[in-house]
């Protein structure tokens, strides 16, 4: 039987329909090196958060928030590449109702503005597990900050925040993986990269329930917590914590599990 990195590599010359779009937004956790080798032919678009465009340069799009220090980006961008700041995806971000509610963490704003702007049938995540382990290596580069998991009103809940992801996504005819296969606060359906370079029609996914959307989605409209901006720390107004708290549990409500 040939090795398993040759039935990938068959496996991911399938021909696939022309309005198949498969995006892979790549994180920095550990599990991200995992990543180094995979066939590109797996995935039209790939996405780096931060300091992920070190993992592997045939990345597409470079995605990154406002403080990220200049000494960290790419030293050169080849023609195809594209640098994506938050003059770019804060926009994208406002059209699925802005930061307050979608969660403001990178890997959330990447899968929205990667939602919006290639409009995919795909999207797989890894290395975006939002889990740090107490000792040892936070990131693949070594210890970095746990910016997830900082105080802060629109991180109320990361699992209800990749719920919201996950439902406004199905919506959209777009299934969300997760390759990664350690602890992960992300709720999308676990997926192997062998299954994926399989590609059949039975890949796991959470049933949606339309009508938990339409109720969460109007609780979101009821308290109005839009800030065109993005910089909803700037905003004078009062983000009342418990109603976000209670809209997680809407959210959570929005998707049946599978493991």
């Amino acid at each position: 039987m040939p090795p398993a990195t040759d039935l990938i590599e068959a496996a991911a010359q399938t021909i696939k329909p022309d309005n198949f779009q498969r995006i892979l937004i790549l994180g920095s956790a550990p599990n991200s090196l995992h990543a180094v080798n995979w066939p590109r032919e797996l995935f039209d678009k790939i996405v780096v958060i931060n300091n992920a465009w070190r993992v592997r340069g045939d990345w597409d799009d470079i995605i990154y928030p406002y403080d990220f220090a200049p000494e960290n980006m790419p030293p050169h961008i080849e023609p195809h590449q594209q640098i994506v700041d938050e003059h770019i995806f804060v926009p994208t971000q406002n059209n699925y109702g802005g930061f307050v509610y979608a969660g403001a963490t990178m890997a959330f704003t990447a899968g929205y503005w990667a939602l919006g702007h290639y409009k995919p049938t795909q999207i797989t995540f890894m290395g975006c597990d939002m889990h740090y382990p107490d000792t040892g290596k936070t990131h693949f580069y070594g210890i970095g900050s746990p910016d997830p998991l900082r105080d802060d009103i629109t991180l109320t809940s990361l699992e209800a925040s990749s719920a919201r992801l996950y439902s406004l996504a199905s919506q959209q005819n777009c299934q969300l993986f997760n390759l990664s296969s350690g602890i992960s606060r992300l709720i999308f359906p676990r997926l192997s990269i062998n299954a994926l370079a399989l590609g059949n029609d039975h890949l796991p996914a959470h049933a949606v329930d339309e009508f938990q959307i339409n109720i969460a989605l109007k609780r979101e409209a009821q308290l109005d917590y839009y800030v065109p901006s993005g910089r909803y720390w700037d905003d004078p107004r009062h983000f009342d914590k418990d109603a976000l708290i209670q809209l997680d549990a809407l959210w959570m409500n929005t998707i049946q599990y599978k493991t």
